[in-house]
């Protein structure tokens, strides 16, 4: 979901994209997906008019990111998983390359670790989604260095994207506010407190949230808000970043949000 939204946003800025992943099947569905963000973007005049949209090319061979003039990493929010694709894709691509992490909350010097140029690395919290919201949380991490922050900088840059730096730690800002509300809304429920439509619409009409938590939670991905929401669980001991059992519930039954078709919603025709 993320790397198709990365990829829309970049390409749509003109930027050429090369989509690698280890399954063609999922490359040949998000390039379906992208198209579509693409079009989205355009109705909504989301894009740059004096630039047309860059090519988009799929891989299933990391070697073909040799020569990339940055690489963004975005796949599921397990460290390990994500470390061993960094460390990948650093033994392909030239010393002083921006290599960045799209985690949504593991801490950037924790990726680094055992890095061949852990210096390399810096990470850049795209919302969902990418290619619609402007606004991105670039985290420093201890180790990244001042170049690859100046390189990270102009490359949002020239994507038209408004950046606030902030310092590494688990959960950065967003995550650490978000999904802890995400996460006790599912609670409200669980607990019959309210049904799924009563909470967001009281947070939608009278706190302001603009779509409501869990309509939120369905966006993201209820397995995405899940992961993260351990992530944060075991790096901080904080209980209320504990998946409560009704979200692990529905990312057991495979009710993983928008993408899935249903979450804590039903979804009819084009979800992606």
């Amino acid at each position: 979901m993320m790397g198709s939204g990365i990829a829309a946003m970049a390409a749509g800025h003109g930027l050429p994209v090369l989509l690698v992943d280890l399954d063609q099947y999922v490359l040949t569905q998000t390039r379906s997906r992208i198209d579509q963000h693409l079009r989205h973007a355009q109705l909504l005049s989301a894009l740059p008019a004096d630039r047309a949209p860059a090519a988009v090319r799929t891989t299933t061979s990391i070697h073909d990111t040799e020569g990339a003039i940055a690489v963004i990493e975005a796949i599921t929010e397990q460290v390990d998983l994500k470390r061993l694709a960094l460390t990948e894709v650093s033994q392909v691509i030239a010393p002083g390359t921006p290599l960045v992490s799209n985690t949504s909350g593991i801490p950037i010097d924790e990726l680094a670790e055992g890095l061949p140029r852990s210096a390399d690395l810096a990470g850049i919290h795209f919302m969902n989604p990418a290619y619609l919201i402007n606004t991105v949380e670039v985290i420093q991490g201890p180790r990244t260095a001042p170049e690859i922050m100046a390189a990270v900088m102009r490359l949002l840059e020239e994507l038209d994207r408004r950046v606030i730096v902030v310092q590494d730690a688990p959960g950065f800002v967003t995550s650490r506010l978000l999904h802890p509300m995400l996460n006790d809304a599912a609670r409200i429920v669980s607990a019959g407190i309210a049904s799924v439509e009563a909470t967001d619409l009281l947070m939608q009409d009278c706190l302001g949230h603009p779509t409501g938590p869990l309509r939120t939670a369905d966006l993201i991905g209820l397995d995405n808000l899940a992961d993260s929401l351990t992530a944060l669980y075991e790096r901080t001991g904080e209980e209320r970043f504990r998946p409560c059992e009704l979200l692990l519930d529905k990312v057991e039954k495979g009710q993983l949000g928008r993408k899935s078709g249903q979450g804590f919603y039903k979804y009819g025709g084009d979800f992606s």
